[in-house]
């Protein structure tokens, strides 16, 4: 491996792997084993702060992100606060609300963008940042706007973006607009592709989505992948929701970056 490669800023969603068997030790081994040097967690994986800083520096992974639910984040923000400050993360995420999901309220995403705005405040004030990751449903218009717009209006500036390129694309939304509507604020962007129902596709998603591995599917990374980095992307997460074989579809989506984004950085 060559240096260049072990300082791109590709990171993987560990939710990618998340039906691997075996102890979370194990996973951690298998990413680092492909190339990857760091990771976006979800939550704690049942660790405190010393084991997984532990299992961390065991297989020189870092944690850049993490994905948390919004009733944690309210509840127990200061644990997660403290807990992520010691194993060197400072970027939460709120990935999936459920209540927002076919929401068709402009009213309910204003809402749910003042608490997360309030969140995300809290974090400021302890050197962390907040981040809102979509779906394909906030890419719906409401009273002339998209409801992700309505959510980031009222949340204000100290809410950062998570774009996922792949949900962007699926809501009927051209991805290079809204990275641009939002540059600043896109420290951290989701990767994964968009494919084609067959017998060796994935299985679809919610509403027929079907998922691919980076570069193997339809959307346009010589034209994202620098429109993310202009909009402030510091990390690139590969991610795949429900991969056949996790381990080979979170390799091949590294390899296929590595090829692009020295051309991009």
């Amino acid at each position: 491996m060559t240096s260049q490669e072990v300082t791109l800023p590709i990171a993987v969603q560990l939710y990618s792997l998340r039906t691997l068997p075996g102890p979370f030790d194990e996973t951690l081994a298998q990413v680092a084993g492909v190339g990857y040097t760091a990771v976006e967690t979800v939550g704690d994986h049942g660790c405190t702060a010393a084991e997984m800083r532990a299992l961390l520096d065991k297989h020189g992974l870092q944690v850049i992100a993490t994905h948390l639910r919004l009733d944690d984040l309210q509840s127990n923000l200061s644990q997660i606060i403290a807990f992520n400050q010691a194993i060197g993360n400072d970027t939460l995420v709120a990935p999936y609300i459920p209540h927002l999901v076919g929401e068709k309220r402009a009213s309910v995403f204003q809402e749910t963008g003042q608490l997360l705005g309030e969140l995300a405040q809290r974090c400021q004030a302890e050197g962390m940042r907040l981040l809102y990751h979509n779906h394909h449903w906030e890419m719906v218009e409401l009273e002339g706007k998209l409801a992700l717009d309505w959510l980031f209006e009222s949340a204000g500036d100290s809410l950062g973006f998570e774009p996922d390129l792949a949900w962007i694309t699926f809501g009927g939304v051209d991805p290079v607009a809204l990275l641009q509507r939002y540059a600043g604020r896109c420290l951290r962007v989701h990767l994964k592709d968009l494919g084609t129902a067959g017998p060796d596709s994935s299985e679809p998603l919610m509403d027929g989505a079907v998922m691919a591995d980076v570069g193997a599917g339809s959307l346009d990374w010589p034209t994202l992948l620098p429109a993310a980095r202009d909009a402030g992307a510091v990390w690139y997460i590969v991610e795949h929701d429900n991969p056949r074989d996790p381990v080979a579809s979170v390799s091949n989506s590294l390899a296929y970056l590595r090829q692009q984004l020295p051309a991009v950085l």
